[in-house]
């Protein structure tokens, strides 16, 4: 005889309460692993497509806490399927499969196709928080670490550094440097100089690696491109850098078609190391600046492509529609700037496509990005654990064609 039907974050919550460990259940074939830490109370309810209803056995679970397995546990309710239909569990969902890692270029790097975006470290995310979204990133599967030297000298009293220094302050205490792939960038102006000419970029990094607490970084991209200083000046400091173990690849961040093709033609001429990425800005309301000529570069030379700006400063979250909303916004004035027809047009698609799917708008608008076969991974930030979720499940969702037609078409032109 069934349970009675209880919400699901009540059927777990007598079971899990304030544990640490991993909890992995399966349900209709469908498996979902769940690491737990002390103080985090899991709620299903969060998670699609179970977030409005109940589900149905047969299931089977178990925690392991520490090495201790307690399989097979008594579930405190049903779990029924949601009513709506007889196909209730979303298309989507069963889409989702274990996450696979992407090759950056060439290199030996391989990572998860969402990178955390360390800019609001410092910022609008105080050490605390950032601890805990650094520990939901990584024990959720994720990997790549995006930061910069510049981060955050926006901010009145920063000099730059404060992002870095705090990841590397959690590198330390959590000792899981071999975990992570950490990336970070250099040439846009510091209080030290700016630039790509040898002696900046040999100041930068040594500063970026005692800030970080670590002999390396694993990707070292140019932040922006420096017209002042010869490309081969830059490419063979790069070069001597891979060789003394300060770094394992490097990037191009924010360049045009045609410096990034000067750029591989004198790595090969020269022999030196190239760059094996390139970090545009692309989100579904900028796509042309990249879609062609850029594209056409990084497909041919086989480059990883990690784009920056995904959600467009938070517009294509949804979160922010009226006046009041975007000055809720770090970038507010950049935000409201997007709510044009145009704008307006893509996030009605959006809600459209998050509805049917039933998931959030954030995680639509990530996985669109990480369904372009040329995109390695999309660089998000997140201020709160929910929106890291949020984002994360973006990363594991396969868009079906007729949704992601629906957003191609919302979305295509400019303005």
């Amino acid at each position: 005889m069934k349970n009675p039907e209880v919400p699901l974050s009540d059927a777990f919550r007598g079971f899990i309460g304030e544990s640490t460990g991993v909890l992995t259940f399966t349900l209709s074939g469908f498996e979902l692993t769940l690491p737990l830490r002390e103080g985090v109370l899991l709620n299903l309810l969060n998670l699609p497509p179970w977030r409005k209803g109940t589900l149905e056995t047969p299931w089977s679970g178990s925690f392991d806490r520490g090495g201790i397995t307690e399989p097979n546990f008594e579930p405190t309710c049903s779990l029924a399927r949601p009513v709506a239909s007889a196909v209730s569990i979303p298309e989507a969902w069963a889409r989702r499969g274990a996450m696979k890692r992407r090759s950056i270029g060439r290199s030996v790097l391989s990572v998860a196709p969402l990178a955390f975006g360390g800019n609001v470290f410092g910022w609008t995310v105080d050490e605390a928080m950032a601890f805990r979204l650094l520990d939901t990133f990584v024990d959720s599967g994720f990997n790549l670490i995006d930061t910069a030297d510049t981060y955050s000298t926006w901010v009145p009293g920063h000099q730059g550094g404060e992002s870095e220094t705090i990841l590397g302050r959690w590198l330390r205490a959590r000792g899981r440097r071999s975990d992570v792939v950490i990336a970070t960038k250099v040439g846009m102006e510091m209080p030290s100089g700016k630039g790509l000419d040898r002696s900046h970029i040999r100041a930068s990094i040594t500063a970026s690696l005692a800030r970080l607490q670590t002999d390396h970084v694993d990707l070292y991209q140019s932040h922006v491109d420096d017209l002042g200083t010869p490309i081969e000046e830059t490419l063979e400091t790069y070069e001597r850098l891979i060789a003394e173990g300060k770094t394992r690849a490097i990037g191009a961040s924010n360049f045009t078609t045609e410096r990034l093709t000067a750029a591989l033609e004198a790595s090969q001429s020269h022999g030196w190391p190239r760059y094996e990425c390139l970090q545009p800005r692309y989100n579904l309301l900028d796509r042309d600046a990249y879609e062609g000529a850029l594209e056409a570069t990084c497909r041919s030379a086989g480059l990883g492509v990690i784009t920056h700006s995904s959600l467009a400063k938070g517009y294509l979250s949804g979160k922010y529609r009226s006046e009041v909303d975007f000055q809720k916004l770090p970038h507010g004035p950049a935000a409201a700037r997007r709510s044009t027809g145009r704008g307006r047009r893509v996030v009605s698609a959006l809600e459209l496509v998050a509805k049917r799917l039933e998931v959030p708008m954030s995680t639509v608008a990530i996985a669109w990005i990480v369904g372009r076969p040329t995109v390695t991974a999309a660089i998000a930030s997140a201020t709160t654990v929910v929106q890291l979720e949020e984002l994360m499940a973006g990363a594991r969702l396969e868009l079906d064609a007729a949704s992601r037609k629906e957003l191609d078409v919302a979305s295509a032109g400019s303005g």
